[in-house]
């Protein structure tokens, strides 16, 4: 677990240094771009300028969800704190809709009254192209990282850097195209770049809303776990398999079918296999649950309403109350199988003398055992 806390701690770190560097830039972008788009007369510009002071909402969401996100579990949320991440990832993708909305809503406005088009100066050229070199930098530096630490929130946010960059790409394009005689070509890019955010947004939403209400992993990951678990010692099957998308992370419930008369601390050792293979050879996944089932119980509970071993100890003590020597008993093992209560019970070789006398003792066990429906086979051992 010490691995697993130090993995976040890393992670976290680095989410934070990207978002250090994001907040930075866009403060300088915000500020020159629409400090320039006054001085330039561009009003593409100045609205480019306000596309960046959202920016700043963004890199201080995605701060929030990563410091709350690296978190390991506690009382209140005992599978971690990894859905604030997913839910950083939501906001950012409906952030990312609402400026696509407004990109078209303003570029639609624009192509309908020509009039109200502004003249831009040169100098709005040059604020657009620095501003589609530091936000495509941006975007590369974040989706490196984002793919390094498998963060969605940290690649949400690079397809944000990038939806800057093209937005001032329409910036870029509508001034010159405004100095070239042609004032329609800014609104009609911007309405396509609109578009094209609208689409970013809706693919980092979705998966973040999948995840929100527990979407698993995919089938080619469902296999690989498959296939590591069949591969280890003792495993007979495995059902119920269960996963859960947590952030970047997963979890893991599954039922691993053993030989019923395995020791419970046989089972648990295959048990701990398991977990252990799963978690180094799985990079996403950091929990596992696994149970551990003597019979394949997915259809059902065939051992549901037996008595537990204090009722089904008392039980037998009646059945056996006049069987000579059956007080002598040293331990008994109960095997819950098929609906019955299986006995395995064990005494003393010095308790019974002779082959004979211990054949019908075991028969007599046997016998009144098998009057109550909850008991299946008994079998004596001698010690």
């Amino acid at each position: 677990m010490d691995q697993i806390t130090e993995q976040k701690r890393l992670r976290y770190q680095a989410i934070q240094r990207i978002t250090v560097v994001g907040v930075l830039v866009n403060l300088v972008l915000a500020a020159s771009k629409t400090i320039i788009g006054v001085l330039a007369q561009s009003q593409a510009l100045v609205a480019d300028g306000i596309h960046s002071l959202s920016d700043l909402l963004s890199d201080g969401l995605v701060y929030f969800a990563a410091r709350h996100a690296h978190h390991g579990p506690d009382r209140a949320h005992p599978y971690g704190h990894g859905r604030f991440e997913t839910a950083g990832t939501l906001g950012l993708g409906v952030l990312l809709g609402l400026v696509a909305i407004g990109i078209t809503w303003d570029a639609v406005e624009r192509l309908f009254v020509p009039e109200a088009l502004l003249h831009p100066k040169p100098l709005a050229l040059y604020a657009a192209l620095f501003s589609i070199v530091a936000n495509e930098a941006l975007y590369h530096y974040t989706a490196r990282v984002a793919r390094q630490i498998k963060s969605d929130l940290l690649q949400a946010n690079a397809w944000h850097h990038r939806s800057d960059a093209l937005s001032s790409v329409v910036v870029l394009v509508g001034v010159a195209g405004t100095m070239a005689g042609l004032p329609y070509l800014d609104a009609i890019a911007a309405v396509g770049v609109g578009l094209m955010i609208a689409k970013i947004g809706w693919d980092l939403s979705w998966p973040a809303f999948q995840e929100l209400v527990d979407e698993g992993l995919d089938e080619e990951r469902l296999e690989r776990i498959r296939e590591i678990i069949h591969q280890i010692g003792g495993v007979m099957d495995i059902h119920m398999l269960r996963t859960r998308r947590i952030g970047g992370e997963a979890s893991v419930d599954v039922h691993i079918l053993v030989e019923p008369w395995l020791s419970v601390s046989e089972g648990h050792m295959i048990g701990q296999t398991v977990i252990d293979r799963l978690l180094d050879e799985i990079s996403e996944v950091m929990d596992v649950t696994v149970h551990i089932d003597p019979e394949d119980d997915e259809m059902g509970v065939p051992c549901e309403g037996l008595p537990l071993r204090s009722v089904a100890e008392k039980l037998l003590a009646q059945q056996w109350r006049d069987i000579p020597g059956a007080e002598k008993r040293r331990r008994v093992v109960l095997h819950y199988l098929a609906g019955k209560i299986n006995v395995d019970v064990y005494f003393s070789l010095a308790d019974l003398s002779g082959a004979t006398a211990r054949q019908a003792f075991k028969r007599a066990l046997q016998e009144k055992a098998a009057e109550k429906p909850e008991f299946g086979v008994v079998k004596v051992y001698y010690g």
